[in-house]
């Protein structure tokens, strides 16, 4: 089992380099379109703020895996159509797009409690002072609004994390497809699902700490 584990590792490490891959741009893409969705979701034009409700309603009745065959089959068959020739869609691509749109729902949802929970005295204090709603939001509001919505972007992360392994069904070799694999030519799957479980308790558990440290260094603009 032992001979096992270290002649596989290389390829364990290498699936884990995937799964952060995934997991990162998955969440970052998804955050970086919930932080223009939120405040659109809150104080933007009521077309837009019902456009942004039913598409968080439509992503979050959606299962994820649905969501990732929809954009690797349905990609495909766009993109074919488009060009005229068969195309396939790259099966990273398409992981990071789907699980990107599933986590901008979330985050949407988490960054709009978030800014409602910011009092209405920061705006008015901020503009009182000559700042421009822009740029009020990016000094004032901002870090307030990180500060309250850190724990749910920390289980979102952590969620996204674990859903990467999702992906391998369109073929991506991320850590769980490696571990498969692995398991299968070896005949040790215990070994290699233990092996695979315990990579995903390091990054989780990395991950929170960093994500305590961030609490910690935003502490002071709370109180």
């Amino acid at each position: 089992m032992i001979e096992a584990l270290i002649l596989y590792y290389p390829q364990l490490l290498q699936g884990l380099g995937v799964t952060l891959v995934v997991a990162a741009g998955s969440f970052v893409t998804g955050f970086l379109a919930a932080l223009i969705m939120a405040p659109v979701a809150v104080f933007g034009p009521a077309p837009l703020q019902r456009i942004i409700a039913a598409y968080v309603g439509l992503i979050r009745g959606l299962p994820e895996l649905l969501v990732i065959f929809l954009v690797f089959y349905g990609g495909t068959v766009f993109l074919t159509w488009l060009v005229g020739d068969y195309v396939e869609v790259n099966a990273l691509t398409a992981g990071i797009v789907a699980l990107s749109a599933v986590s901008a729902a979330y985050l949407t949802e988490i960054l709009r409690g978030a800014l409602n929970s910011v009092p209405d005295g920061q705006w008015e204090a901020a503009l009182a002072l000559g700042l421009h709603r822009p740029r009020a939001f990016r000094l004032v509001i901002l870090p307030q609004l990180m500060a309250r919505a850190l724990p749910g972007l920390g289980n979102q992360w952590l969620v996204i994390l674990k859903e990467s392994a999702l992906v391998s069904v369109v073929g991506l070799e991320e850590l769980m497809r490696k571990s498969v694999v692995s398991a299968g030519a070896t005949h040790e799957p215990l070994a290699f699902y233990l092996a695979a479980a315990a990579l995903y308790v390091l990054i989780t558990g990395l991950s929170t700490l960093a994500m305590d440290a961030y609490r910690r260094r935003l502490s002071p603009q709370t109180r």
